[in-house]
């Protein structure tokens, strides 16, 4: 259960569903305001597709290219480091805002903004460090997802209730944990590349 807990957790740092609110927002602008919910319904059940056989499928990928745990777990490290880097200062050049002008479909979403390059890499390296953990990295995808969906769904009440503000601040702890997180992979890695 513990291991569950932790990739869920990390997953759902990773997908950064409150940091994700402005660009949802401004993705669904265009969308009338009594098809929202039932387009972001659909958008975020489409993500959980793509992370569900990403999972599935991606597991030999990294078998195939014959790339190493201690690779692995340091280079994971490395990802999280960069998007927990990105979560604690934002620049305009580093955002994911995409211009929609109709009804988003899958894109940007599903993908990039829920079921993101970052989030799939990091279900590869979880699934390549645990390859008989197959249902239980399933769960913590369940897990992560479940929060992040609701907190996405209601994004237009959580941002008119909570403010700007306070989505930045929790943001940025989240980017915080996130680099903890990220080092302890990192050092892991380099560790067991070198035998200490």
């Amino acid at each position: 259960m513990g291991h569950i807990l932790s990739s869920a957790f990390t997953l759902f740092l990773v997908m950064d569903p409150l940091g994700n609110i402005p660009l949802f927002l401004t993705a669904l602008r265009h969308v009338p305001a009594s098809r929202r919910q039932k387009v972001l319904a659909r958008e975020l059940l489409i993500a959980l597709v793509i992370m569900v056989i990403f999972l599935l499928a991606g597991g030999g990928l990294l078998a195939v290219l014959h790339v190493t745990q201690p690779a692995l777990a340091t280079a994971g490290g490395l990802i999280l480091l960069l998007i927990a880097v990105r979560m604690m200062f934002p620049t305009p050049e580093a955002s994911l805002r995409e211009r929609t002008f109709e009804e988003p479909l899958i894109v940007p979403l599903a993908v990039p903004y829920t079921a993101g390059p970052s989030v799939l890499a990091i279900e590869v390296i979880m699934i390549n460090q645990t390859p008989d953990a197959m249902p239980a990295l399933l769960a913590a995808v369940g897990f992560a997802w479940l929060p992040t969906a609701l907190i996405l769904f209601f994004a237009g009440y959580l941002h008119h209730w909570l403010g700007e503000r306070f989505l930045t601040a929790i943001e940025r702890l989240m980017g915080m944990i996130l680099i903890i997180v990220a080092t302890q992979m990192l050092m892991g890695g380099v560790k067991e590349f070198f035998g200490f």
